[in-house]
């Protein structure tokens, strides 16, 4: 079982969910196919994870790497940056800059 964790990643965590739920439960060569080809950010970050989980995988556990698959995968709320924009009439909007904590793990089948 390979595990990998991103914290505070600088992405909203509805847009990061919407690439997360394409690739849970195929095979981790499908998964890096699919987030390889998808002109999204958040299947860029998913797929740094997803590198890492399986290369954790293979050097820590000895696990096969044609065997793998994509166990779970999840996104988290991680910390919101707040910041304001000053709108006319001299009113004040907030602006939340959301950040992910995305966690993927694999196993062997």
């Amino acid at each position: 079982m390979g595990v990998a964790i991103a914290k505070g990643v600088r992405i909203a965590p509805r847009k990061a969910r919407l690439v997360i739920d394409l690739i849970r439960g195929k095979s981790v060569e499908e998964a890096d196919k699919i987030l390889k080809n998808l002109n999204k950010e958040a299947a860029r970050l998913s797929r740094k994870v997803l590198i890492s989980a399986t290369a954790n995988a293979t050097n820590n556990e000895g696990l096969d790497k044609a065997k793998l698959y994509v166990a779970e995968a999840i996104v988290n709320e991680g910390q919101t940056m707040k910041r304001m924009k000053f709108g006319s009439r001299g009113h004040v909007d907030p602006i939340k800059k959301r950040t992910s904590h995305i966690k993927i793990v694999v196993k062997e089948k």
